[in-house]
């Protein structure tokens, strides 16, 4: 290729301008169709949810009125597959007549609300354990370790169904929380506490690596503390890793919320959520198979997409991928 101009030669400067990190994670994700419409799914489910009030206020709907007149005699919604119309474009909930529509727009809040509570503080306890135990090493590496090895020992969801009760009781008796409020407070904490270890485990082999490089070195020898080495030097070099991680883990924990209500020992009614809506959905399953139809779709959709999009953000986010 030859340069004949000046113009030649400003159009090739721009074609070969260097790029940041995070402009080449972008151009890679957005050439990602599946990823792309996977966050679009996903985005769209997170706006129903926490936007519920406005969303089912178009439908002229809540979660709480019961729509007298329309269940027949035996309970079930009266119309086709369910109930569905206009009004009540999910259908109707049998036996008591709330709309599902509703039901469902307003329990995905809670079910969000965990799984991004919950994604939030395990990679932070994870990054703060992984890098001050990478860091400073010694004893204090091996006592962190230690703990984190006997955590991976217990298997998360019997402990879960064991200890949610007691662990209600006595949240409920400190006064920080009641009822669905203590629930929730019990699932966040367990749900941390047993999954932070295997994040630790990746970051402190991440930051054992990197405090042995150059830049690491170069900044020990001019003085630099180790609270500077850990917000200047090594946090920026593990960002991608908590942002995969976090990805990862959100379509898990909302999973984890549908389970643990469905089995009964998550939120509880009057509260809503998807689990709370399956678990009574099964009681009609074969006179009314649209109600647990519905949910279950709307859980396998959000977990898919959110699964998706976070396979491709860990594409985009890899140096060494080809996508």
């Amino acid at each position: 290729m030859t340069i004949d101009t000046l113009a030649d030669l400003e159009a090739l400067q721009s074609r070969v301008e260097e790029k940041s990190p995070r402009q080449i994670a972008w151009r890679r994700l957005k050439r990602n169709r599946v990823a792309m419409a996977s966050l679009g799914v996903s985005a769209f489910f997170i706006i129903l949810g926490f936007g519920a009030p406005l969303v089912t206020k178009i439908f002229n709907v809540d979660n709480h009125t019961i729509y007298r007149g329309t269940l027949d005699t035996s309970g079930l919604p009266k119309g086709h597959w369910g109930g569905i119309s206009w009004h009540h474009p999910f259908g109707i909930e049998p036996g008591v007549g709330r709309d599902l529509f509703g039901l469902l727009s307003y329990g995905s809040r809670i079910s969000f609300s965990i799984a991004f509570i919950t994604s939030i503080a395990f990679v932070a306890v994870g990054l703060f354990l992984g890098i001050s135990a990478g860091l400073i090493g010694g004893k204090y590496d091996s006592a962190i370790g230690r703990v984190a090895d006997f955590m991976l020992a217990f298997p998360s969801t019997f402990m879960y169904v064991a200890l949610s009760i007691p662990l209600t009781q006595r949240v409920e008796a400190t006064g920080i929380a009641h009822k669905n409020g203590a629930r929730i407070v019990v699932m966040v904490l367990i749900l941390v506490i047993f999954s932070w270890p295997g994040f630790f485990r990746v970051v402190r082999s991440q930051v054992l690596s990197i405090r042995e490089k150059e830049f690491i070195l170069a900044a020990r020898s001019l003085g630099a503390s180790n609270i500077r080495l850990i917000f200047k030097e090594i946090l920026p070099n593990l960002w991608p890793l908590a942002i995969i991680y976090l990805s990862i883990s959100l379509p898990g924990y909302l999973a984890a919320e549908a389970v643990y209500s469905f089995l009964g020992v998550g939120v509880q009614a009057p509260g809503s959520t998807w689990g709370l809506v399956l678990n009574d959905a099964q009681n009609y399953w074969q006179r009314d198979s649209a109600y647990l139809i519905i949910p279950a779709a709307m859980v396998i959709i959000v977990v898919l997409a959110l699964n998706l999009f976070g396979d491709g953000l860990r594409d985009a986010l890899d140096s060494k991928s080809d996508r």
